[in-house]
């Protein structure tokens, strides 16, 4: 039998604080997180694993603050002063690390939004000394930042990371398909999503439901 092209269609992703599950793995950065407005000097890093939750947990602070997102590869100074005008993420720093121009927008934004008594929070995988920053100035600022860490996930949190990841895809495997995944798999966020993107595409090719026996077949490949 032909099998059916499977397409990787992007996955409904939910970002609320509801649906943020939180483990021994993930506690501290949402508390930090969630501190806000008493930031220590109004500013926060969020660090963690590829598919951690560093963009959930930026979303989950959006709402309660009315900040803006930003992508840093997408900032210029002609963005600065309309974002410095509220509190304003900046996702994935390290993605700057070779581009002058976007660090010099950066480190504009980062005193501005300061300056007017607002709110800034970045996300990175590492700490910000690791970040590659080549401006000087704006590295010394990110190093002094209070830094919200997420790790990667203990079983409860895979369980639940598993679950949410299959639901964002429409599909609801039985919860002893799960267990053995946790069991199974490396405890990794990105492995996780990796995993989960392979047997939705295989699911559909097959047009074979998601069981254990069939997720089995999937890993042992």
């Amino acid at each position: 039998m032909a099998e059916q092209l499977g397409l990787d269609l992007p996955a409904r992703a939910a970002l609320g604080r509801d649906d943020f599950f939180v483990s021994n793995a993930n506690a501290m950065a949402l508390a930090l997180v969630e501190s806000w407005p008493n930031w220590a000097a109004n500013k926060l890093a969020i660090i963690g694993p590829e598919g951690s939750g560093k963009t959930h947990l930026t979303s989950v602070w959006a709402a309660q603050s009315g900040a803006r997102i930003v992508e840093a590869r997408a900032l210029s100074k002609d963005d600065v002063p309309d974002l410095a005008q509220g509190p304003v993420a900046v996702e994935n720093i390290p993605a700057i690390a070779q581009d002058q121009a976007r660090q010099d927008a950066l480190f504009h934004l980062h005193n501005l939004v300061l300056a007017e008594g607002h709110s800034i929070l970045f996300t990175g995988v590492s700490e910000p000394k690791h970040w590659g920053l080549t401006l000087p100035d704006l590295r010394s600022r990110l190093e002094g930042t209070t830094i919200a860490s997420l790790r990667q996930p203990d079983d409860a949190l895979l369980t639940i990371l598993l679950a949410k990841l299959f639901d964002d895809r429409q599909l609801v495997p039985d919860a002893k398909t799960i267990a053995y995944m946790v069991k199974n798999i490396d405890r990794s966020f990105a492995e996780a999503r990796r995993l989960v993107r392979d047997i939705d595409q295989a699911s559909l090719a097959q047009k074979r439901p998601v069981t254990r026996s069939f997720v089995a077949e999937i890993l042992k490949r």
